[in-house]
């Protein structure tokens, strides 16, 4: 505690300079993120970042299908997005942010504690990373989307399935509501699959439900989810 003795302004001073510091330091995050409507790669740090009360200055860059988004590269060096810039760092590709951001903040969670729970978390969060190119390719991520079945590839189904069975023993082990008890970096990743096995009617398994209820109910995914609604932007390839 700092006592301010009221006979020394320039204790006040030093009441402001620190306050002021500490703001700083809470608002050097930067998150660089595209079309909330269509964007899974920007929702997961977002997600992440909102979930756990993590400070952070959003940053919107909208898509330029036309110019293949060009100015992405002002920031970006694969001209994609989410970036996350921390002062003179910037830091790209989702799951590369979600580590940085539990290595920074190691007392928010983004990992489980156990050892075999992290690394699971690990794991599947690497499998999503890089898997599941039928789901993504054929049924992207679309807040607005009316739910409505569309015709998918066996490779879907499969995708659905695998991605099921992940749900199923990672909550049969925690009980839940998140895949490893608390909201993890794991959830952070999966948070698009939840929209896109809900809009395209992918599942009616009792898992599906349990999980997606958790992940919708959150403030930071109705936040997010409302935002994306009320974009008057359309990516035509987006729209399947």
């Amino acid at each position: 505690m700092l006592i301010v003795n009221k006979n020394n302004q320039s204790d006040l001073f030093y009441v402001f300079l620190i306050l002021g510091r500490r703001s700083m330091v809470m608002c050097a995050l930067k998150l660089i993120i595209a079309n909330k409507n269509y964007s899974s790669w920007s929702f997961r740090p977002w997600i992440a970042l909102k979930a756990k009360g993590i400070e952070f200055e959003e940053v919107f860059s909208q898509f330029n299908e036309e110019t293949g988004h060009k100015h992405f590269a002002e920031f970006s060096p694969t001209k994609k997005v989410p970036v996350l810039q921390d002062g003179d760092l910037s830091v790209w590709e989702s799951l590369a942010i979600l580590e940085y951001l539990a290595e920074k903040f190691p007392e928010s969670g983004l990992w489980p504690v156990d050892v075999k729970d992290r690394a699971m978390a690990r794991c599947i969060s690497n499998e999503m990373h890089g898997g599941f190119m039928s789901l993504r390719a054929e049924c992207p991520m679309n807040m607005r989307r009316v739910e409505e079945a569309i015709p998918v590839s066996d490779g879907v189904g499969k995708d659905v399935k695998r991605i099921t069975n992940i749900w199923r023993e990672c909550l049969k082990i925690s009980g839940g509501p998140f895949l490893f008890g608390e909201f993890s970096n794991a959830d952070a990743m999966f948070a698009p699959v939840v929209n896109r096995i809900a809009k395209y009617k992918l599942s009616d398994d009792p898992i599906v439900e349990r999980y997606s209820s958790a992940m919708t109910a959150l403030p930071a995914w109705q936040e997010w989810e409302e935002a994306g609604k009320a974009e008057p932007w359309i990516v035509e390839e987006d729209e399947a």
